[in-house]
């Protein structure tokens, strides 16, 4: 019995029985800028991801998904909301990394991308999965994000067991993962490879036929594959980190349940997730200190694992955690990336369980680094932070992860401390300029771009403009925008409440209506 899940994945023991908006000027720095995500490439220390300093980082990242599957590009390019805006709102919520999953078929020459919104997106209009990749990996790196891709199928089919099928054999596999690291060398953005999603196991032991860990068969043994593909990553990029997922059960093969003998059925986990041999056989790569370690941990609204229902629930889920590959962190052994871990939240079990994992991840710079599954609402099992327009965000989610967040440089979101007091400048030494970035079929995409053109510090900025008759607000970022008639009004958002002497802010918008005539009456206060 299998999980069906929008990726077509399930957890192994069910088998034993995701010009348009602009940024805000005010702190907005290229990928590398030292902050949120650090400086330069990054690598590793112990348990710890640091930067070119040697400062400590923490990537507190989020799935955006689609590129793996027929459309070969993000879904959610055929919204409402412009792309750039949802990345916009990725990094104000405190996301400072897109784990982005991809197949081989969308690298393929003469690879088209579909499922675009011509209105909405129009400069995505005839990019081919790679070029849209590059303008994301761009404007996401203009945010202060970084970006992990995954290798996530060898088919935009589906998921496979081994890292390999007889259409994409080992060579193409890794082939394509040497052209990725050759095209983004040099480019601090993206920093590392996750060299194949979930490997698990397929076959009733003895005939296992799935991926093993330590197993010694080259044909099986994901750890010996790993270190067979990570090394010739790092032969064209030293400089990336290769994330390394589990396995689901260390053999590669399922347990025989019908032999009514517990005493010979294996310890299996999720695909992925499954990291309990790599103490004992541990990947190792020719580069020193590039080595992640990226399990997955799932709810029941995936699969209702045994130890969801066990007495001491939850008490008991930080053992569980410990075994599976929380050990390689406590021991200092190599740092964990968390990969994909998410819940509809529908069920109180749920809730309970994604609350005690941000726990048991820690707070602070010095936690496990993780990505979020998902940003997409249109993962079958999990949900996303972003709801069904692609706009909304589910807050019960948000507010459980938010105090984990470390934002990016420029992205802002998250809690951070109240600034001194400075005095506030008046409306004469304020300049604003209005565009219309973007336009489709009944609606279009606004920027009033404002900027504080006194001698000190403006605290609590906030600015309104008059729209005509009939224009309604649909969504706004890099401030509070609000409706009041034809009144619009944004207000400075909590984490980025002051504009400093000569910097400025682009308030970006969406509305429904007319884009012209444009705005009018703009006040600053």
């Amino acid at each position: 019995m299998k999980v069906l899940r929008f990726r077509r994945w399930s957890a192994a023991l069910a088998a034993l029985l995701t010009t348009s908006a602009l940024t805000v000027a005010l702190g907005s720095t290229p990928a590398g800028a030292a902050g949120g995500t650090g400086t330069g490439y990054l690598h590793t220390s112990g348990n710890k991801i640091v930067d070119s300093t040697g400062a400590t980082v923490r990537l507190t990242g989020i799935n955006w998904f689609g590129m793996e599957t027929d459309n070969k590009t993000f879904h959610g390019l055929w919204s409402n909301n412009p792309w750039r805006s949802q990345i916009d709102t990725m990094a104000s919520l405190g996301y400072n990394t897109l784990r982005v999953p991809f197949s081989n078929d969308a690298l393929k020459p003469g690879a088209t991308a579909s499922g675009v919104n011509d209105f909405v997106n129009p400069d995505l209009v005839g990019n081919s999965p790679l070029q849209i990749l590059d303008k994301v990996i761009d404007y996401a790196g203009s945010k202060g994000m970084r970006i992990i891709l995954d290798r996530h199928r060898p088919t935009s089919a589906g998921q496979s067991a081994l890292w390999y099928v007889p259409s994409t054999p080992e060579s193409t596999w890794i082939n394509d993962w040497k052209a990725l690291a050759q095209r983004y060398a040099g480019n601090t953005t993206v920093i590392g490879a996750d060299l194949h999603n979930e490997p698990h196991a397929e076959g009733t032991n003895p005939a296992a036929t799935g991926a093993c860990w330590g197993c010694g068969d080259t044909a099986r043994d994901w750890r010996l594959a790993a270190e067979r593909a990570g090394n010739a990553v790092l032969s064209v990029n030293p400089n990336w980190l290769i994330f390394v997922e589990g396995v689901s059960c260390p053999s590669g093969g399922l347990s025989n349940v019908w032999d009514n003998d517990p005493s010979n059925d294996e310890d299996c986990g999720w695909w992925g997730g499954n990291l309990s041999k790599a103490g004992e056989f541990p990947v190792r790569l020719n580069v020193p200190n590039r080595l992640v370690y990226s399990p997955h941990e799932y709810a029941t609204s995936v699969y209702r694992q045994a130890w969801f229902d066990a007495p001491d629930y939850p008490a008991n889920m930080p053992a569980i955690w410990d075994k599976y590959w929380g050990y390689l962190h406590k021991q200092n052994i190599a740092p964990i990336m968390l990969g994909e871990f998410g819940t509809t939240l529908q069920a109180a079990v749920d809730k309970t369980w994604l609350q005690e994992l941000m726990k048991y991840t820690g707070t602070g710079v010095n936690g496990m680094s993780f990505t979020y599954w998902s940003w997409n609402p249109n993962s079958g099992d999990t949900g996303g932070i972003a709801k069904d327009d692609w706009t909304t965000i589910d807050q019960a989610k948000q507010s459980i992860l938010q105090p984990y967040l470390i934002p990016p440089v420029g992205g802002g979101g998250g809690p951070t401390p109240t600034p001194t007091p400075t005095p506030t400048v008046t409306p004469t030494t304020c300049q604003a300029t209005y565009a219309v970035t973007n336009s489709w079929s009944g609606g279009f995409q606004g920027a009033l771009t404002v900027k504080n053109a006194g001698t000190s510090t403006w605290r609590n900025w906030s600015a309104s403009w008059t729209m005509p008759s009939g224009v309604t607000l649909g969504s706004g970022w890099n401030a509070t925008v609000t409706q009041s008639g034809t009144t619009f009004t944004a207000k400075a958002p909590g984490h980025a409440a002051d504009l400093a002497a000569g910097q400025s802010v682009v308030i970006g918008f969406t509305a429904n209506g007319p884009s012209t005539p444009g705005a009018s009456g703009i006040a600053c206060s």
